[in-house]
């Protein structure tokens, strides 16, 4: 089995498996106790978060464990919000950020303050100009991941740290995706990040808030991690996380590894396309992580896709709606304005072998192939550029007849395959409005009028879900 997705969780490293199980003996006492084994304890921890802190670039003293990379965030925005409360109410973050940042702000909002939420380009990155417009006298603090969880874009952080300096106002880095490639950059205030996603142990979060940011811990507090995160510590866990990054920063071949797999990437992101058709392949090109990459196919179910993966050997993810358990897209998709369905994301391990990388481009497309018969995709629409055309003349008329295709009810990809059916049936002018209540059909049928060329003539409202009307321009 090949597993492709270490964006969600990593696989645990060997070092932090041998460092779990000795510190599972040697630091199960209470760190806070004066006794032999307390102190035994109290310096495995001491050591983790000496560990932590040069990885990610501050001060031991400024390093707190928390129980996930969730609370990390939480227990950083509200802190810094708390803090900055003279100051304002008001808290930018990019429309691609965790949802675990989005919640918090939407907590924020719900408690009266308020949120700027800065649009992406279609690669799904922020401008730094567009941080530094929305920058204002009651901004408290601004949100940005390093790099994005689904698509692996870079933020510019370093430029938008140096904007927030200048301006007086903390920066929040989610550095989940990032920490396992190396040091965030740049003069940020807080920076959160989890454990299992460079291969340490699931349920080990990490808050660094710098000296001199204002920061007012929120909710339950102790005396335990200088009282940013309550309860008694995970020390076994905290050691073999550490040991996990300590072990991806000393190792020499890291970078070369890093530079393999970036290598693996560029493979898929340049074959895929040649390999499937109707494939948009999503994300920066360039400024991204070297082990992830992500596609869209068009008239593919996601969870149909994801499935037959699997049953070939493939551990993926997605971003689709109809894998992630609601009726709408991933909000990342949604912001970047691409394509949604049939999305799969792959995110290679260390040591991933070339020869699995092949395997997976020799399977995918017949995986694709068959995911599109079972759901009724004429052969040449699956396929080529101009399929739909028809071969009905243009009128000439300034309005021609349209048709009416009712998808309700139905989900992804169906209302989009129901759309390609139909175009072929008007002629040139004319006009397909699709009746959708498929939130999916909002962001997939606008980029199939991308991918083939036609008119996205808006959307109006309809007695139930909306009207999608699309004319044919060939």
């Amino acid at each position: 089995m090949a597993y492709f997705d270490t964006a969600s969780a990593a696989p645990l490293h060997p070092v932090a498996r041998e460092a779990l199980l000795a510190a599972l003996d040697e630091g199960w006492a209470d760190p806070a106790r004066l006794y032999r084994e307390g102190r035994r304890a109290r310096m495995l921890l001491d050591a983790a978060r000496e560990t932590a802190a040069e990885a990610v670039g501050c001060r031991p003293d400024e390093v707190v464990f928390t129980p996930s990379g969730t609370q990390a965030v939480h227990a950083g925005v509200s802190g810094a919000l708390a803090g900055r409360r003279r100051a304002g109410r008001r808290l930018l973050h990019s429309a691609v950020e965790h949802s675990a940042v989005l919640h918090a702000a939407e907590a924020h909002e719900a408690g009266g303050g308020g949120r700027v939420e800065l649009a992406v380009d279609r690669t799904g990155r922020v401008a730094a100009g567009d941080v530094a417009a929305a920058l204002a006298p009651d901004t408290a603090l601004v949100c940005l991941q390093s790099a994005n969880h689904e698509v692996g874009t870079e933020q510019p952080v370093e430029e938008v740290a140096a904007l927030c300096r200048e301006a007086g106002v903390p920066l929040l880095v989610d550095a989940a995706q990032s920490v396992p490639w190396g040091p965030v950059p740049g003069a940020w205030s807080l920076l959160t990040a989890s454990a299992h996603k460079w291969g340490g142990p699931p349920g080990v979060g990490l808050l660094a808030v710098r000296k001199g940011t204002r920061f007012a811990p929120q909710g339950p507090r102790d005396e335990r991690e200088s009282g940013r995160s309550a309860g008694f510590e995970n020390i076994p866990a905290v050691v073999a996380a550490a040991a996990a990054l300590r072990a991806l920063r000393a190792d020499p071949g890291t970078g070369a590894e890093a530079e393999r797999l970036r290598g693996l990437v560029d493979r898929i992101r340049t074959r895929v396309p040649r390999l499937v058709a109707d494939v948009e392949v999503v994300g920066d090109p360039v400024r991204r992580l070297p082990h992830l990459v992500t596609f869209s196919c068009l008239y593919v179910d996601g969870e149909a896709l994801l499935h037959e993966l699997d049953r070939a050997g493939f551990s993926v993810s997605s971003g689709s709606s109809c894998t992630s358990g609601t009726l709408t897209p991933s909000h990342v998709l949604r912001a970047m304005g691409v394509l949604s369905e049939g999305n799969v994301r792959v995110s290679l391990p260390y040591g991933t072998p070339e020869a699995e990388v092949d395997r997976f481009l020799e399977v995918l497309p017949r995986v694709v192939r068959a995911v599109r018969e079972r759901l009724g995709v004429p052969a040449a629409e699956a396929g080529s550029p101009e399929a739909g055309a028809g071969s009905a003349e243009a009128s000439g008329a300034a309005e021609t007849p349209g048709l009416v295709v009712d998808s309700l009810g139905k989900r992804c990809p169906i209302p989009v395959i129901e759309l390609a059916k139909a175009i072929g049936e008007v002629p040139v002018g004319g006009t397909v409005t699709v009746l959708s209540d498929d939130e999916a059909a909002r962001q997939d049928i606008p980029a199939w009028c991308a991918m083939r060329d036609q008119e996205y003539a808006g959307e109006r409202a309809a007695e139930r879900g909306a009207a999608y009307v699309v004319r044919r321009r060939a």
